[in-house]
């Protein structure tokens, strides 16, 4: 069992104006304070007023000096149990870091990293911003440098991989209607499942060209992405198999005009796969994320 990741305190780090320093830190194993001033060893021993007055008589409010002294602080002052993050090209990056502080010709400071940066939860998994919520990554919105993350738990969870109970049993939840679903789709009469399939491109942003299954045999729906004009043709079978799929592929290949070929099959039972393939179980997805589920519903009660 790998060990989980412990800290009561985070704080969030700006690498840098537009995080400039991230890429430098990360492979340097660092953390980088900008704040600069010949005042390294005032603030190693902790004189904090003089620090403070150094920032006024620059011309800061004493708001502001205190404002800056804060975050100087906690840069000299946090112990090795505190966590660091930041983020960078959309993912969020931790460390832990030891308490020694180096400072460099250009009067930046450098706290060294214990182990390096980490952009993967415990158990190997990108913590990019898709993953994450708002309440989180709206903290790079910060306009210091240095602040407290308040949602410590949340943190605490997404380093450690621990899902939301609430979102497991929701997850559950969703995996049980997909799979009520499925026999319902089997239910559908061809003309409705093919009507089925119309819905899910019409409410994916496709517009359908006509309707060609009675008069050409190689296509069911001619689709058009007003978005980008390409061109798709799609094949519906209420069962199919592998060398049909190939035949009607190798059609799709002949075709210049068309860039996207889509097969759909809801009674399929060879050990095939192809990403122009859709199944009974990939339909299903496809029925609720477009949502359908009611009309699905509707047509087999």
């Amino acid at each position: 069992m790998k060990t989980k990741i412990s800290f009561k305190e985070a704080y969030f780090i700006r690498l840098g104006q537009k995080s400039s320093w991230a890429n430098y830190c990360f492979k340097n194993k660092v953390l980088k304070l900008g704040y600069k001033s010949h005042l390294h060893k005032e603030s190693l021993k902790g004189n904090w007023d003089v620090v403070t007055n150094f920032w006024i008589d620059q011309g800061k409010t004493p708001g502001k000096a205190k404002d800056f002294v804060s975050q100087i602080r906690k840069f000299y002052e946090s112990g090795n149990d505190i966590l660091w993050i930041t983020f960078h090209d959309r993912k969020l990056y931790w460390c832990f870091s030891e308490k020694k502080i180096t400072e460099l010709e250009d009067q930046t400071r450098e706290r060294p990293v214990i182990g390096g940066w980490h952009s993967q939860d415990i158990d190997g998994n990108d913590l990019t911003f898709d993953k994450l919520s708002t309440k989180l990554t709206k903290t790079q919105g910060y306009q210091g440098t240095i602040c407290n993350i308040q949602e410590i738990e949340y943190l605490k969870r997404k380093i450690n991989n621990i899902p939301n109970s609430f979102a497991e049993k929701a997850a559950h939840d969703l995996e049980n209607l997909k799979k009520s679903i499925e026999p319902l789709i089997k239910e559908l009469t061809w003309y409705d499942f093919e009507l089925l399939i119309d819905l899910i491109f019409t409410y994916s942003g496709w517009r359908r060209i006509e309707t060609l299954g009675k008069t050409q045999k190689s296509i069911d729906i001619d689709l058009l992405s007003p978005v980008n004009g390409i061109r798709a043709f799609v094949q519906v079978k209420s069962a199919s198999n592998s060398q049909e799929f190939l035949e009607y592929k190798e059609e799709f290949e002949q075709m210049d005009q068309y860039k996207e070929f889509y097969y759909f099959v809801h009674t399929w039972k060879e050990k095939f796969a192809a990403k122009e393939l859709y199944t009974i179980d990939k339909i299903a997805s496809l029925v609720i994320n477009s949502g359908l589920t009611n009309w699905l519903i509707e047509k087999t009660r």
